[in-house]
């Protein structure tokens, strides 16, 4: 039989994902951000799940030919708009709306010949200082591209550096709010943290807002915030099992570098998952997993291909643990237990998104509904 360990992506989650997002975002139309392969979930994967959305924004030109090629015939956006000036052919033939951050890309947008005026977002930096135009340049970045013939309508855009925090987005609004006086066009701020957390504000919800992270359950504000707050579900389960059983004695070591030791007579199971799977080789000692849907940690080093748990709290819940028995590293286990993904990340000191990502191609992932 093959290696036990797989990642489920749960369909029904990413549609309630939405569904939940969506009833935030007031009127305002909503961007399933699907970069990064959706990240990490695989964009054939979700698109049955998000298909519901008003449009879909991601990065590469690829992932967008990947979306139509699914039968998707709306609003598809470039987040980093074009790369060089034969991109733009493409986003004529598949009609792709497109960011606009910098004047290299409008002196390519005024070099294309097209018959068909395209779609764009010109993005201001309001204060995250990635891309987009200085405040005091963005209204004659405008006007810049009004005036070409190569352009349709003009969108005005931003993006928040602090939403998941105390900073909050004042500081940026008020910033977009005052260079964008007067001028005409849609307009999209909010990611998926001004959406949790600031959607009582209209202006900020705007006409498009652009969820990503949300979307496949992960709190963007963990740990101020667990998933279950937002009401928000998993939409990948990464799952294995046991597949070798330890008895401890004190004084015992674990793994490489023996950095856990046994206080006392232990119990441990040995679980087919490593960091050659995508499961990150930082978390320590005392990562949160489930095995037969009951909380428990890891323990030592977490190696390429397998990692070590404590079965003392399985078996003190009344469990057997035996070779075969379920192991959840994040996600929903099958008894409907949840561990969400911002838990293992955290202990790794990273986020719920590179797990995502990181997701290793040598893992098995199906669907289910």
């Amino acid at each position: 039989m093959p290696r036990p360990i797989h990642a489920t992506i749960h369909l029904e989650a990413l549609k309630h994902n939405l569904a939940v997002l969506r009833a935030r975002a007031q009127d305002a139309r909503v961007w399933a951000v699907v970069k990064a392969n959706a990240y990490g979930h695989g964009i054939e994967r979700v698109f049955e799940g998000l298909r519901g959305a008003d449009g879909f924004a991601l990065l590469d030109l690829d992932e967008a030919q990947r979306v139509r090629d699914l039968g998707w015939r709306g609003p598809i956006l470039l987040l980093e708009g074009v790369f060089e000036p034969r991109d733009l052919e493409l986003c004529s033939r598949l009609d792709l709306w497109h960011t606009v951050h910098c004047d290299a890309q409008i002196d390519m947008l005024s070099r294309h010949k097209t018959q068909v005026p395209q779609r764009v977002f010109l993005k201001m930096n309001s204060g995250m200082n990635r891309l987009g135009f200085a405040p005091g340049r963005f209204r004659a970045a405008w006007s810049r591209l009004n005036a070409l013939p190569q352009v349709d309508e003009v969108s005005l855009m931003t993006h928040f550096s602090d939403a998941d925090g105390e900073r909050g987005i004042a500081h940026q609004t008020a910033v977009f709010a005052q260079h964008c006086q007067d001028l005409p066009g849609e307009r999209s701020l909010a990611n998926s943290a001004a959406l949790l957390r600031h959607h009582q504000d209209a202006s900020v919800m705007a006409d498009w807002v652009r969820p990503g992270i949300a979307l496949y359950g992960s709190s963007p504000d963990h740990p101020q915030n667990q998933v279950a707050h937002w009401g928000l579900r998993p939409t990948m389960s990464l799952r294995s099992q046991l597949i070798g059983l330890q008895t401890l004695a004190a004084g015992d070591s674990v793994g490489y570098a023996s950095t856990y030791r046994a206080a006392a007579p232990q119990r441990m199971g040995v679980v087919a998952c490593g960091y050659a799977d995508g499961y990150p080789r930082l978390c320590p000692t005392g990562t949160p997993v489930l095995v037969g849907g009951v909380p428990t940690r890891t323990l030592g080093r977490v190696s390429m291909d397998m990692i070590a748990v404590d079965l003392e709290p399985v078996i003190q819940a009344g469990a057997n643990p035996l070779v075969g028995t379920a192991v959840t590293l994040w996600g929903q286990d099958a008894s409907g237990a949840v561990l969400p993904i911002d838990e293992p990340a955290a202990a790794a000191g990273t986020i719920g998104y590179e797990l995502m990502c990181a997701l290793a191609t040598r893992v098995p992932v199906s669907t289910d509904a």
